[in-house]
C-alpha cells in the first residue's frame, strides 16, 4: 500500500469492495431503492448474479423478515424497523445538512445501565455510533453539538435505555481540534474518501453498455455509501482543511445516475 501522508496508509480498494453476504446485498439493494422495496425475484436474480445461489437469498429474506428487518407482502419485500432508518441515515449522509451555527458546544452521552449484557452493550454502541458520536473512553461518547437533536429517533430511542445525556461547557482552540481528532479517525476517513472517489472516476467509464459491470458497480456504490454514512460532519472550525466530503458527494452522484440505469437495464431483463 502507498503512504497516503503520516500515519496514515492509503487505503486497499479492493478491501473495501470485499465480496458481500447474501444479507448484506438484500439489505444494500433496498437501501439504494426509493421507496425501498423490490419483488424476490429480482433479489434472488441479482444475488446470482453475485454468485450466491437462489435458496441462500430466500433463506436471507426469511431472516431478515423474522427479525423485523423487512415486510414481505405477496412476495415484494419492503425495509422495516432499524433498517429503514439505517435508510434515512444513508439519505441523510448523500446530502451535506446545514446544521445549525455551531455555538462550541457538546453532546455527551454517558451510559448509566448497570449489569448490562452483551447484547445491550452493542445495540447501545451502534445506536451511538449512528447518531453521530465517538467514544472518548468506555462509557462516555461525544461529539461536537451541530447536528439536529430530534434526528434518527429510533437510534436516540436505544441509546436512551441505557444512557445520560448533557450538553459540555465550549472547549477552546486546540482542546476541541484534539477531542474531535480523538473521537473520530478524521486523517483515515479522508484518506478513504479520496481513494473512492479516484476508484470512481476510473468505473465511471465502464458502465456504458457493459452489463459486467453491475457487480463492481453495485460494490463500488455500496461501498461509498457506508463512508459516507461514517462522515463524522464536524463544523467547519474542527474540520480539517480540504475537507473531501462534499467532493466525494459529488462524484457519487454522478456515478449513481449513471449506475442507476445500467441497473434498471438488468432488473428488466428479469422475467
Amino acid at each position: 500500500m502507498a503512504s497516503a501522508g503520516i500515519g496514515v496508509t492509503e487505503p486497499d480498494i479492493e478491501d473495501l469492495l470485499a465480496p458481500m453476504s447474501a444479507r448484506s446485498l438484500v439489505a444494500s439493494a433496498l437501501l439504494g431503492s426509493h421507496p425501498p422495496a423490490l419483488p424476490g425475484r429480482m433479489l434472488v436474480a441479482m444475488a446470482e448474479r453475485f454468485a450466491i445461489n437462489g435458496g441462500t437469498t430466500r433463506v436471507a429474506l426469511s431472516r431478515m423478515v423474522e427479525r423485523g428487518e423487512l415486510t414481505n407482502d405477496e412476495g415484494v419485500y419492503t425495509l422495516a424497523g432499524p433498517l429503514l432508518e439505517r435508510q434515512e441515515r444513508q439519505d441523510r449522509s448523500r446530502r451535506r445538512a446545514d446544521p445549525d451555527p455551531w455555538d462550541g458546544t457538546w453532546e455527551q452521552a454517558i451510559v448509566t445501565a448497570t449489569g448490562r449484557t452483551s447484547s445491550e452493550r452493542t445495540k447501545v454502541r451502534k445506536a451511538l455510533g449512528s447518531l453521530g458520536l465517538g467514544e472518548r473512553r468506555e462509557g462516555v461518547w461525544m461529539r461536537p453539538a451541530n447536528l439536529d437533536s430530534d434526528r434518527l429517533p429510533f437510534a436516540r430511542a436505544v441509546a436512551d435505555e441505557q444512557v445520560a445525556w448533557y450538553r459540555v461547557a465550549p472547549l477552546q482552540g486546540d482542546v476541541a481540534q484534539d477531542l474531535a481528532h480523538r473521537l473520530f479517525d478524521v486523517d483515515g476517513w479522508a484518506t478513504t474518501a479520496r481513494a473512492l472517489q479516484a476508484a470512481i472516476h476510473t468505473a465511471q467509464t465502464e458502465l456504458h453498455g457493459h452489463d459486467d459491470a453491475v457487480v463492481a458497480g453495485f460494490n463500488l456504490a455500496s461501498a461509498t455509501l457506508r463512508h459516507l454514512v461514517h462522515d463524522p460532519q464536524l463544523p467547519p472550525a474542527l474540520a480539517p482543511c480540504c475537507w473531501p466530503a462534499e467532493a466525494l458527494r459529488q462524484a457519487y452522484e454522478d456515478y449513481e445516475h449513471a449506475y442507476q440505469q445500467l441497473l434498471r437495464r438488468f432488473l428488466r431483463s428479469v422475467p
